[in-house]
């Protein structure tokens, strides 16, 4: 009998191999797992990881970054837009390369978005020791920083032996490829290990495919959301990212249709239903619309459809007032199924709505109920057409107008991306969902500067697509480097860079909590300490210009449609700057959000503060 076959190679170039030959396939459909890989090089990735993708290159794309945490956030935007059926990689050196991987970790775990991080790690063999950059732990000298990123990980390995990497790649792709358990997937690589030679099994480099799991829900629990759902008299479906990753959209319209309860949006669920369907509410919660929240604060049946009901959605407990108000959490997950005290259908989003809609055969909501949300939602449309519409459209637009003339641009299939700052508010109130994808607002994580690096990653999913950034001042000066990469790989990005001078969302929290604006504008310091002088002479417009990036500056309404239609049109790389008229926001918070307020103080400011605190907290239920 034969030796099996064995490849000899590096420990890298395995990997590179092995990652190119990974697929997911669900509902017939195949897609690569790893689609690229993202690389910043230092000591630690340059000879092994380096050296491999160029040996490669034809099998795995390289795409190069700018900033770490920039490359990750690239990522997790292309994982999103293709439903997490397909990731990218990213490779950093050793030290600050690789710590600067852990807020986008977060970020990617926190969204349950796949990613594949390879950092370079110490030498495994201690032969070069202390290495430059390395963390000398007193106690513990396997610790290298690599081991920021496991709290942040779904799965962590550091291959010390390449004969290791046999395993820990098949669990790396199978987490990356698991609905219910994808997120950042770390695999830190020893520089000495990655550049070490090794025969290699040829099964290793086969093609293998994951299939992407639909389950349908237990007969059980199925047959009892049945049942509360008969029983409720104003249900309200939440829906959240899971509906998207699903692909179950089509699925919710035909609940929906049937059943006519109306259906309500966190941040990553909006567009779940085309924003002009009867039943879309819009967004919920402290970012909500004034629909939406009216009806969560009398819904007897709360049905969460791929939510984990973060505290935004919830108004920090204090949004669902029904006295007798349950929940029924439909979720791939256990973990955010069971969240509430819920019933339970844990299960494809996709699978348990159809299973929802053939068991709820002829039930349909009282016509009472439905005149009441319909009138609801035509008064919202009309707050939203007094916030989008200009009087004067030679006067400088709000942030509002800058949005309502967005909405007047944009097709169907063009994607707005935003993550931080007082525009998520806006988008989730007034933003016209008119697809599936084309509402991306990170806000798991909320991270300043996702928004250009993610519209990369996008653009690179899907590239006929105008793909729009939203970015206020404060995001921008964050993490502009990604531009440059946008130029290098000629991806026409649209940026609307929006200026205002200040951090509009924290300024306005500022002064809610009695904290009175502090520190949160971009002024000159006067006399008495305060920033209160005029606007700094910063010229981010030619900070875009000096990146690489067409830049069409407008000042008023008018121009501003002018300028969005051009860039939507370009096919190189544009900015749009527009510097805004207040009021940063037009429309106040239907819900609250708890931000504890100093309990003490000498400041008039903190203590009326306190007193509006202590009133709304006293509404905050536990859901049990």
């Amino acid at each position: 009998m034969s030796a099996a076959a064995t490849r000899r190679l590096t420990t890298a170039q395995a990997l590179v191999r092995f990652l190119a030959a990974q697929y997911t396939e669900r509902d017939g459909v195949q897609h690569r797992l790893i689609a690229g890989t993202w690389g910043i090089f230092g000591h630690g990735n340059v000879a092994g990881l380096g050296q491999a993708l160029v040996e490669y290159r034809e099998a795995m794309p390289y795409h190069q970054g700018r900033n770490e945490q920039a490359m990750v956030h690239a990522a997790v935007g292309h994982a999103r837009h293709l439903n997490r059926l397909s990731a990218q990689a990213v490779t950093t050196s050793i030290g600050p390369g690789a710590t600067n991987l852990v807020t986008g970790a977060a970020l990617a775990t926190i969204n349950r978005l796949p990613v594949l991080l390879l950092p370079g790690d110490y030498f495994a063999s201690h032969a070069a020791d202390p290495l430059l950059q390395q963390l000398e732990h007193p106690v513990e000298a396997d610790v290298s920083v690599n081991d920021a990123l496991r709290p942040v990980s779904r799965y962590f390995d550091r291959i010390t032996r390449p004969e290791a990497l046999l395993t820990s790649a098949l669990n790396a792709v199978r987490v990356l490829s698991d609905p219910a358990e994808t997120g950042a997937v770390t695999l830190a690589l020893p520089q000495d290990v990655q550049a070490q030679a090794y025969d290699w099994p040829e099964e290793f480099f086969a093609d293998r495919v994951w299939r992407v799991r639909r389950p349908a829900p237990d007969p059980a629990e199925l047959a009892e959301a049945v049942r509360a759902i008969r029983a409720a008299a104003r249900p309200l479906i939440v829906a959240g990212g899971g509906v998207h990753h699903s692909e179950a959209e089509p699925a919710l319209k035909a609940l929906v249709d049937a059943t006519g309860i109306p259906v309500a949006s966190t941040q990553a669920g909006k567009g779940a239903l085309r924003h002009d369907h009867p039943a879309d509410l819009g967004g919920i919660g402290h970012t909500g619309t004034a629909v939406s929240d009216a009806l969560a604060r009398t819904a007897d049946l709360v049905i969460g459809v791929g939510t984990r009901y973060s505290d935004f959605t919830t108004a920090s407990g204090t949004l669902f007032q029904h006295p007798g108000v349950r929940f029924l959490n439909l979720n791939i997950t256990a973990f955010d199924a069971h969240k509430l005290a819920a019933a339970t259908l844990v299960c494809d989003a996709r699978s348990g709505l159809a299973a929802l809609t053939d068991a709820l055969a002829g039930h349909r909501v009282d016509a009472a109920y439905e005149t009441e949300y319909r009138t609801g939602r035509a008064r919202w449309e009309e707050a939203v057409e007094g916030a989008f519409r200009a009087a004067d459209d030679s006067a400088v637009p709000t942030q509002t107008q800058v949005l309502g003339a967005l909405d007047t641009v944009v097709g169907d299939e063009d994607v707005v991306i935003n993550a931080a700052g007082s525009l998520p508010g806006d988008l989730h109130k007034l933003w016209r969902a008119r697809s599936p994808r084309q509402y991306h607002l990170e806000y798991g994580y909320s991270c300043m500067g996702y928004e250009i690096p993610a519209a990369l990653g996008v653009q690179q999913a899907a590239p006929d697509t105008p793909v729009w950034a939203l970015v206020g001042d404060g995001t921008y000066l964050m993490n502009p480097t990604e531009i440059v990469t946008a130029v290098q790989e000629n991806l026409p990005v649209k940026l609307v860079l929006v200026q205002n001078h200040g951090y509009a969302s924290i300024g306005g929290l500022s002064e809610s909590v009695g904290a009175e604006r502090f520190g949160t504008d971009y002024r000159h310091r006067v006399a008495d300490g305060s920033f209160t002088g005029a606007p700094l002479p910063v010229d981010l417009a030619a900070n875009a210009a000096s990146l690489g990036m067409d830049v069409l500056r407008a000042k008023t309404v008018r121009e501003l449609r002018e300028a969005l239609s051009t860039a939507r049109a370009a096919t190189r790389p544009t900015c749009v700057y527009v510097e805004t008229a207040p009021p940063g926001t037009a429309l106040p918070a239907e819900a609250w959000w708890d931000v504890p307020v100093a309990e003490v103080s000498a400041r008039e400011a903190a203590t009326q503060a306190r007193a509006a605190y202590e009133r709304a907290v006293a509404d905050r239920r536990r859901h049990l």
